[in-house]
């Protein structure tokens, strides 16, 4: 699929399916075409090329209104001269359910919700984490068989997000509705999503549960966009199982993503997360030698940023590790624990 908008092209080719009942997240920058691609897929923008699917039924031309689909939008768009009870009524009175079954369908949904009680309630009279709910129930209410949400937590503080997003989940499970969520939030999207699309300048760059992109990102852009990492550049000197790079901290081996290899020569990266640094020396280990910036003590751990030739360092050591800024730590981390990855 591709989406232009004149000169821009807000989607480039994009291409993915989602499965039946999984809950899958679009991540991506801000500007990167993920709220395009949802807008696409529930109708409300046209793509220039491509097609959209559910099951085998071609739907790129049917309205929003025939998709079968529930919108939460990232401001709820809720009506504010409407009581909450009107609110989620709203989507069955254009559909023309009949009185009884309309009454059911907005007390089960308000019970799934946690909304009981504030039935006759504005919208202006509600907290942001009820309005959120109450924007989810309305799209629940049709009984959609896809529920598409656009960043629908991002007005919402931290703690509350946490908590909602355990709500969601824990709502799509117990429904077993297909959710496509779009979020710019890496924690959040692998957090609660069963697979993950990464997008970056209108591409799809990667598609895959939360711990195959984490561990085997394909790309170092999705490498540096989802989590944290040290990278260390180089040059590819072996390839076979362990590859092997000369970098400025000596030889570093390790291990291109499943399918993918490089060429003697080539400019590589070598990527290593925050949980695989260690202070203490390990068999068969690579290693570099780090001047400590910063400290910031996580309770879990205590986690380390540093410098070594050129390099940004990231470390979560022990909770009960004492660095100080300035500080000069040599790191040690296992082949098997580093990713290989080419500039292409």
């Amino acid at each position: 699929m591709t989406k232009t908008f004149g000169d821009v092209v807000a989607v480039d080719q994009a291409t993915g399916e989602v499965e039946d009942g999984e809950f899958f997240a679009l991540l991506g920058p801000s500007g990167c075409g993920k709220t395009t691609l949802l807008r696409v897929i529930a109708g409300f923008e046209l793509p220039d090329s491509g097609a959209v699917y559910f099951g085998d039924r071609e739907i790129t031309n049917v309205p929003p209104n025939k998709r079968e689909t529930g919108m939460v939008f990232q401001n709820y768009a809720l009506w504010p001269h409407m009581t909450v009870r009107e609110n989620i009524e709203f989507g069955l009175n254009m559909r023309g359910l009949p009185e009884e079954k309309k009454r059911k369908r907005v007390a089960d949904v308000m019970d799934l919700l946690r909304l009981q009680g504030l039935e006759n309630r504005s919208p202006l009279q509600l907290s942001g984490g009820q309005q959120q709910r109450v924007a989810v129930a309305r799209a629940l209410a049709i009984e959609p068989k896809i529920l598409l949400m656009d960043e629908p937590l991002s007005n919402l503080d931290a703690k509350l997000r946490i908590e909602t997003r355990t709500e969601l989940k824990k709502i799509q499970r117990e429904l077993n509705i297909t959710v496509i969520y779009v979020t710019h939030d890496q924690e959040e999207a692998m957090s609660i999503a069963d697979k993950l699309g990464v997008m970056e300048r209108g591409r799809v760059l990667q598609i895959g549960p939360p711990r195959e992109i984490y561990l085997y990102p394909r790309s170092l852009f999705v490498a540096d966009f989802i989590g944290q990492a040290t990278s260390v550049a180089g040059e590819l000197v072996s390839a076979g199982e362990f590859a092997e790079a000369l970098t400025p901290h000596g030889k570093i081996r390790g291990k291109f993503p499943p399918g993918m290899d490089g060429r003697l020569g080539e400019k590589v990266t070598a990527i290593v997360r925050p949980e695989s640094l260690l202070i203490k020396p390990v068999e068969q280990a690579n290693q570099i030698k780090a001047t400590v910036t910063a400290v910031s003590y996580l309770g879990r751990v205590t986690r380390v940023f540093g410098q070594a030739s050129g390099s940004n360092v990231i470390a979560d050591l022990g909770a009960d590790v004492n660095a100080s800024v300035g500080q000069e730590l040599v790191l040690y981390f296992r082949p098997s624990d580093t990713l290989m990855l080419t500039s292409e």
